[in-house]
C-alpha cells in the first residue's frame, strides 16, 4: 500500500526533469555559443586629444586585456590636440598585441591623424577627412621647424609600421610638391582619396557597418565606460566644480590668516586643494613639481601664520606659489614651456583662478557677519561680552602697560613681539613696520596684543 505514493513522487520528479531539461540544454547552448564568439572592445573619442583622452585610452586598453577582447575598435571624431598625448596614445596602439581598428566618424585631423595611422585598419564614414597634421603653437601659428621635423618623423614611421605610404603621411605635416597632391598645401584626404592612396580599408556609415566589413557582425561588443571612480574624477574636473574648490581654497586661506589658530578654515582649504589636484594628477595634467609647488606654498603660509610673527615674505611667497600652481595644473605645459598650450586654455585657467579668488572675496564680504551670527557658530564662538564695569577682569590684562616703552624683540610687519620690563608681549605696530631693536611705546591694548608706536630717537 505504501508503494503507490512513492511511485507518484517519482513520476512527478521525472515529469519535472523533463520540463526543465530543454531550458537547461538551451541555456548551455547559448552559453557555449557566446563563449565561441569573438569579443570586440569599443571605445569612443569625440573630443580634443589631451591628458584626459590619453588616460581614457590607457584605461580602455587595460579593460580590453582584462576581458580578453580579440579586437579593439576606436570610434574617432576629433580636430586634434596635444602632440605629447597623441604620441603616447600612438605608442600604446602600436604596441597593443591584439588588432586595433579605427572608425573615423567625420574628422581625424592633426593629432587624430597620427592616432589613426597607429591602428591596424582605418575605416571612414562618407564625407570624413584625415590629415592636416601641422604642429601649431599656442598662438595658432605653425611651430618652429624642429617640431615639424619631429612630427614628420613620427607620422612617417607610424605609416611604415602599418604598411602605409610614408611620403603621404609626411605630407600631412608640411606642404608637398608631390604631383599626386595639391602642390603647396598640407595634405588632407577625403574618404575616397584615402581609399585610393591606401590609407583607408573601407567605408562604413556606423559601427555595425565597420563590424560587417571586418566579418565581426556576430561578435560580442563590449562598450567601454568609465568606472564610478573615474566618473567621480571627471566630476571634479568639471570647470564649475573646480571653481568652487578654488573658492574654498582661497577663502579658507583668507579666514585662517584672519583668525590664526582656528584650524578649520585651513583644513577646508587643504581638503579642497587635494580634491582639486588629485583628479588633474590622475589625468596627467598636474605634474609632480606643480603639486610640490602647491604644497610648498601651503607650508610657507603655515609658517607665516604659526611660526613667523607678522605677515611678510613667507606669506606673500606662499600665496604666490599656491596661486601659480593652481593655474599651472590646469594647462598641459612642460616645465613652463607653453609652446603647445593654446592661448585660450591658458587664459581659461587664469580666469578660473582669478574668478575663484574674486568669488571667495565676495562670499567672505557677504557672509562673514552672517556666519558669525549663525546658530552653528554660536556653539564654537563666545558670543557674550564681559565688560570691566561689570566686575570682570582679564587674567592677563595689560592696561598698566599703556604709556610704557620697550624694545622691539622681532621685526613687526605689522605684528611681532616686544620686550617690556624683561617680559615678552605680542604686539602690533600702529603705523608701518618696526624693525627689531627699535624703541617702542605702548599706546593701547586689546585682548590679544598691545598696540605700539615707534619712538623716534632724540637728536
Amino acid at each position: 500500500m505504501e508503494i503507490y505514493p512513492k511511485l507518484r513522487h517519482l513520476h512527478l520528479l521525472v515529469l519535472l526533469l523533463c520540463l526543465l531539461l530543454p531550458s537547461f540544454v538551451k541555456a548551455q547552448q547559448e552559453d557555449t555559443a557566446q563563449q565561441g564568439k569573438p569579443k570586440v572592445l569599443l571605445m569612443e573619442v569625440k573630443s580634443e586629444i589631451d591628458p584626459r583622452t590619453n588616460r581614457y585610452i590607457e584605461l580602455a586598453l587595460e579593460e580590453a586585456t582584462a576581458v580578453e577582447a580579440d579586437h579593439v575598435l576606436l570610434v574617432l571624431d576629433t580636430f586634434g590636440g596635444a602632440l605629447n598625448d597623441a604620441d603616447e596614445i600612438r605608442t600604446r596602439l602600436l604596441e597593443y598585441p591584439k588588432p586595433v581598428y579605427v572608425f573615423i566618424n567625420k574628422n581625424a585631423a592633426s593629432a587624430g591623424a597620427l592616432i589613426s595611422l597607429a591602428c591596424d585598419s582605418i575605416y571612414m564614414a562618407p564625407g570624413a577627412n584625415i590629415g592636416a597634421a601641422t604642429v601649431v603653437g599656442a598662438d595658432g601659428q605653425a611651430a618652429p621647424g624642429k617640431y615639424q621635423s619631429y612630427m614628420r618623423s613620427i607620422m612617417r614611421s607610424t605609416a611604415e609600421a602599418n604598411g602605409r605610404n610614408p611620403h603621404l603621411a609626411e605630407a600631412m605635416v608640411e606642404a608637398s610638391v608631390d604631383s599626386t597632391l595639391s602642390a603647396g598645401q598640407v595634405l588632407t584626404l577625403t574618404t575616397s582619396e584615402a581609399i585610393k592612396y591606401g590609407f583607408c580599408e573601407g567605408v562604413a556609415t556606423n559601427v555595425e557597418g565597420v563590424l560587417d566589413e571586418l566579418n565581426l557582425q556576430d561578435a560580442e561588443v563590449i562598450r567601454y565606460e568609465l568606472s564610478s571612480t573615474n566618473r567621480i574624477i571627471s566630476f571634479f574636473l568639471n570647470p564649475f566644480i573646480s571653481g568652487i574648490l578654488l573658492l574654498i581654497i582661497v577663502g579658507g586661506l583668507y579666514f585662517e590668516l584672519q583668525t590664526p589658530g582656528v584650524g578649520f578654515p585651513l583644513m577646508a582649504a587643504v581638503v579642497a586643494g587635494v580634491l582639486y589636484l588629485v583628479p588633474y594628477y590622475l589625468n596627467g595634467l598636474a605634474e609632480n613639481w606643480e603639486i610640490l609647488m602647491f604644497v610648498a606654498g601651503i607650508i610657507l603660509i603655515l609658517l607665516e601664520v604659526f611660526v613667523i610673527p607678522g605677515f611678510g615674505i613667507a606669506g606673500i611667497s606662499g600665496i604666490a606659489l599656491t596661486v601659480v600652481s593652481l593655474v599651472l595644473v590646469m594647462v598641459n605645459n612642460q616645465m613652463f614651456d607653453f609652446t603647445f598650450v593654446p592661448s585660450e586654455n591658458l587664459m581659461k585657467s587664469m580666469i578660473s583662478v582669478v574668478a575663484g579668488m574674486v568669488g571667495a572675496a565676495v562670499v567672505i564680504a557677504l557672509t562673514w557677519n552672517r556666519l558669525l551670527n549663525s546658530r552653528s557658530m554660536q556653539h564654537v564662538v563666545l558670543n557674550s561680552t564681559f565688560h570691566s564695569k561689570e566686575g570682570y577682569r582679564s587674567a592677563n590684562t595689560a592696561e598698566h602697560l599703556v604709556g610704557k616703552t620697550g624694545i622691539a624683540h622681532t621685526r613687526m610687519a605689522p605684528s611681532g613681539r616686544v620686550m617690556i620690563d624683561d617680559t615678552l608681549y605680542d604686539a602690533q605696530a600702529r603705523d608701518g613696520f618696526i624693525e627689531k631693536g627699535d624703541t617702542v611705546q605702548v599706546i593701547d591694548q586689546s585682548t590679544f596684543a598691545l598696540r605700539v608706536k615707534k619712538v623716534e630717537p632724540i637728536v
